[in-house]
Order: C-alpha cells, then sequence, then structure tokens
C-alpha cells in the first residue's frame, strides 16, 4: 500500500513538473469576430473535421481553455469561448506554424481564444463583457510566467454594413487599442490586424479597410497589417 502511494506520488510530481517546464513562454491573444473565432470547414451548421497539416496539434503550442488552463492546442480553438455556434479551423494554429516555418525563434507558444462570432467593434469597447473577459484572460495567461508577444485581431466585417459604422471605424479601433494597451500595462503591445475582405457591400468594406490603413500612419512601429493570415512572414 505504502509502495502504492510512492509511485502514486512520484507520477504527480513528475507530471506536475513536466507540466510546469512546459508553461507558455510566448503568449498571442486571439480575438475579434468568426474568421478570428473559426469558420473554416464549417458547412450547414456542422464542422468536417478536416485539420490541415499547419493546424495540426504540437506539443508546444498551448491553449488557455475557458476554464482558464493550459492545455495542447487543437481546433476547433475557439470551440469553448465562442459557444452557442459552431467553431470550425481559424488563423491561430496556423499564425504559430508560420512562425517556426519562417525562423523564429520561439519555443512554447500559448494562445488565448477571446474572438466571438458576429461582432461590432462597438461590442469590443472598454467596459464590455468581451472586453473585460480579454483582459481577464490575457491577465491569467502570464500568471505563471511568458509574455504577451502581440493582439491578433481579426474584426470588421460587421461593420461594413452601415456607413456610420464604417466612418466610426477608425476611431473605435484606435480607442480600443490605446485602452488594451493601458488595461494590459503594455504601452507599445503589437496589434496584428486583418483587414475585412469577406463582405458583399464593397463600398463600406473598402473604407473599413482603408480606416485601418490610416490607423497604421500614427503607429508604425506596432499595428502591422496582413492582407491573409497564412501566407505572411510573422514574428521575426
Amino acid at each position: 500500500m505504502i509502495e502504492a502511494m510512492f509511485k502514486l506520488l512520484m507520477l504527480l510530481l513528475t507530471f506536475h513538473s513536466s507540466l510546469a517546464a512546459n508553461v507558455a513562454k510566448d503568449i498571442f491573444i486571439l480575438a475579434g469576430q468568426s474568421n478570428m473565432a473559426g469558420r473554416g470547414g464549417v458547412v450547414h451548421g456542422k464542422w468536417d473535421g478536416n485539420v490541415p497539416p499547419e493546424c495540426r496539434p504540437n506539443p508546444s503550442t498551448l491553449r488557455l481553455s475557458a476554464k482558464l488552463t493550459w492545455e495542447e492546442a487543437q481546433e476547433p480553438l475557439h470551440a469553448d469561448i465562442d459557444v452557442g455556434k459552431t467553431c470550425g479551423i481559424g488563423p491561430g494554429m496556423a499564425f504559430v506554424d508560420g512562425l517556426r516555418a519562417n525562423g523564429s525563434r520561439t519555443g512554447v507558444v500559448g494562445l488565448v481564444p477571446c474572438a466571438a462570432g458576429g461582432t461590432k467593434i462597438r461590442k469590443w469597447a472598454r467596459g464590455t463583457r468581451l472586453y473585460r473577459q480579454l483582459v481577464s484572460r490575457a491577465g491569467e495567461s502570464v500568471k505563471d510566467g511568458g509574455a504577451i508577444r502581440a493582439i491578433l485581431w481579426y474584426q470588421g466585417e460587421s461593420d461594413t454594413v452601415t456607413k456610420e459604422d464604417a466612418d466610426a471605424y477608425r476611431g473605435n479601433m484606435e480607442t480600443l487599442i490605446t485602452n488594451l494597451r493601458t488595461d494590459l500595462n503594455e504601452p507599445s503591445l503589437p496589434v496584428i490586424q486583418v483587414r475585412p475582405f469577406s463582405i458583399s457591400l464593397k463600398i463600406l468594406r473598402h473604407q473599413v479597410r482603408f480606416a485601418i490603413s490610416l490607423s497604421i500612419i500614427g503607429q508604425k512601429d506596432t499595428l502591422l497589417i496582413y492582407e491573409k493570415v497564412m501566407k505572411q512572414q510573422w514574428w521575426g
């Protein structure tokens, strides 16, 4: 009996040491709406289960679950975050794969899913549920060490429906970036932003994209814009 208890204790200590050694060092926050939450492979409300090679699990890629525990990341990353919707493939895993494929000195990476499908940017304003949740999860992600390297932001399609929303997008986005940097105590935190391109209302879509482009003028050091998530050289 004593021998069995000793073996169990050693097993638990080994597991704890292994988990501690695998704490995420480079942390990325995933935020925005459905494209970030992941809708790849979702047809008629069901995910087909197909996972591209660049999105497959890797022991060195973790995700922060809804229960605020680190676990090996696997698709769909937002399954327990963007609840009430069917999640599929998003850009998060491919982003990390791109980091490693381009020679980045990335070790253990932690992804923090926070996206919510169908949300306008005003749903992310300071004080809203989504904003508070993002800040809270970001804070939890660094409790055991590591550093937040960037926020990956993929949102804007919902703000191309009306001219009023499109006109307000630039100001709302710049305010959001400023507030997040302040509340996360990261004044130079990079925000990697993807331009919306899936909406058929071309005039308003281009207006939002132009607003995003203008935002980079005053923040060239930190606000990076990528046209397609899976075809870029990421972190240097």
